[in-house]
């Protein structure tokens, strides 16, 4: 029987890549859990955020909380979008109108370099924490390209795999996501073993 690990988020697309990054727990997001709260991210880094909603969920069910706080920074934007990509255009989620705006506001920037940041909190009962961060490296294009992944991933032409997020499997974005190499840390950090800080 895996282990449950708990994430502080409700959202689907970040759980199917936890879970599809490390199918040896059962990802179980917040209200599976039994919070039912919004935690407001009144952070000003993506680490900050992430620590606050991790924090807020292991506090009330006393259970070990992994939470992630994602973005896409726009170097000739100096970061942004950055902690307010989920709500760039106003909304929040609405991820055609963002990624319209980001569009919009690199119109005339000879430099088009981006990076997705992702911040992974860990946070135990009895209050131990980890913070680790991710980047993965890009440019973001003119137009979207492909229909694959979500948010920001159609118009982030990945250096790594010299193709967008949108045109990428799961496989092949996972392999390379800023997600993915913030979680890697955070597995290696603890020795491969995410309830070492429970046994400890």
């Amino acid at each position: 029987m895996r282990e449950k690990l708990v994430v502080a988020s409700g959202n689907a697309h970040k759980l199917r890549e936890i879970q599809e990054i490390f199918p040896f727990f059962e990802v179980v997001s917040q209200k599976q859990a039994g919070f039912s709260g919004e935690v407001e991210e009144t952070g000003t880094t993506f680490e900050e955020n992430a620590l606050l909603k991790a924090e807020a969920v292991a506090k009330a069910l006393g259970v070990t909380a992994l939470a992630d706080d994602s973005g896409i920074c726009a170097v000739a934007l100096d970061g942004a979008p950055g902690i307010y990509s989920a709500r760039y255009a106003g909304g929040h989620g609405d991820d055609k109108a963002n990624r319209d705006l980001l569009i919009k506001n690199l119109e005339g920037k000879a430099d088009r370099s981006a990076y997705f940041k992702s911040a992974i909190a860990l946070v135990y009962p009895d209050g131990r924490k980890f913070v680790v961060e991710g980047r993965t490296y890009g440019k973001v294009l003119f137009e979207e390209d492909g229909d694959g992944g979500f948010g920001y991933d159609c118009i982030f032409y990945s250096d790594d795999l010299k193709k967008s997020f949108g045109q990428a499997t799961p496989e092949e974005k996972n392999s390379v996501s800023h997600r993915y190499r913030a979680l890697k840390k955070l597995y290696e950090l603890l020795d491969g073993d995410l309830t070492k800080g429970e046994k400890q």
